[in-house]
């Protein structure tokens, strides 16, 4: 009787922006987002400086598991693997079940090499059940496989009589792949922000999405006006058969002409007609029940993300934070627009 060789598995760390079959790697993978691409690991290099140190696992010539991952650098907010920053959520790629425990010990190993206080999975798939989960979010997802007529009519009625309202206030909509667009989305962008209370991200942040992403056709912004004025505008991204929902912005002035309304449906209508399958609408805190029911008038389904922290020092997966006081958003809603733009380019270098 013979005996069953045992597998050998080949760990390496990889940089996407300099290997260039990365992008056939994933391609393939049902799960595949626009995170997951090279593409979107410059837009982080670039704006923020992080390392990007992503893992292949193969088995001979055959992928076992392919994990983002970005080493965030900070003297203010420690050093840690972040898979990945700024991008709501990120499964890692699995071609075999047996292949988390491998991963996550690997992850562990690079951590303790590379000094990292922590490691994050934006996503809990590999992670064992009872391990806890160091925060949570929900997600909205639409299919848009039932067609853009179909579509339109699965919209709330609250979203048909404030499509009629948009339509009636003469309000245009395009979509677009210009810089001037992007443009004009930073603009509201920085109003919109300063308005939650939070630094508007640097405008080298999007001049790099529209760099990489929206000038290579992986995305496309979608403009409301009314004649020469910017009401409302939205950023999507697309990769593989999946579309993301990454930024939206507007001019709360003018919200009873609900142009927010105007453009989520003229993007789905668009992304619908260019046969993708489905659209996420990234990731929303579960306390924000005004988001929660905009996404979900759309016709969207509600799920839930959850992360995983694992703690270096501790050796162990660690637990829900406490939630921050709301004090620094009160102070940074009076910034002037200037010193909020400065705060942003100072401040997210060290964040994630």
């Amino acid at each position: 009787m013979g005996t069953s060789q045992p597998v050998s598995v080949e760990a390496r760390l990889v940089n996407p922006i300099s290997e260039p079959v990365w992008d056939e790697w994933i391609a393939d993978h049902p799960e595949t987002t626009i995170f997951h691409t090279s593409s979107w690991a410059r837009v982080l290099a670039d704006s923020y400086g992080h390392q990007p140190c992503y893992l292949r696992l193969s088995v001979g010539e055959k992928p076992l598991a392919l994990i983002p991952m970005m080493e965030v650098r900070s003297l203010l907010t420690r050093t840690r693997g972040i898979c990945l920053p700024f991008s709501d959520y990120c499964a890692p790629l699995m071609w075999s079940d047996f292949g988390s425990v491998i991963v996550l010990r690997k992850l562990r190993q690079i951590a303790r090499e590379r000094g990292w206080n922590y490691f994050e999975l934006r996503d809990s798939s590999i992670l064992h059940k009872s391990a806890p989960r160091s925060e949570k979010y929900v997600s909205h997802v639409l299919d848009l496989t039932i067609g853009s007529t179909a579509l339109a009519l699965n919209f709330r009625s609250s979203v048909q009589r404030a499509l009629r309202k948009a339509e009636q206030g003469n309000l245009k909509v395009s979509i677009g792949t210009a810089p001037e667009a992007m443009r004009r989305f930073y603009s509201l962008h920085v109003r919109t922000r300063r308005k939650h209370g939070v630094p508007a991200q640097p405008r080298a942040f999007f001049t790099n999405i529209q760099k990489h992403i929206i000038g290579p056709g992986h995305g496309f912004t979608v403009t409301a006006e009314l004649g020469d004025k910017t009401l409302a505008s939205a950023v999507f991204f697309r990769f593989g058969d999946h579309a993301i929902y990454k930024f939206g912005a507007s001019d709360e002035r003018w919200q009873q002409l609900r142009a927010n309304n105007l453009v989520m449906a003229a993007a789905i209508k668009h992304l619908a007609n260019l046969s993708l399958k489905t659209l996420h609408f990234g990731r929303t805190d579960k306390a924000n029940e005004g988001l929660r029911r905009f996404k979900l008038s759309f016709g969207a389904r509600e799920h839930e993300i959850s992360y995983g922290k694992f703690s270096v020092s501790a050796d162990t997966w660690v637990g829900a934070r406490t939630r921050r006081s709301s004090l620094p958003n009160r102070v940074v809603r009076v910034f002037p627009a200037p010193v909020n733009r400065l705060a942003g380019h100072l401040l997210y270098p060290h964040l994630d």
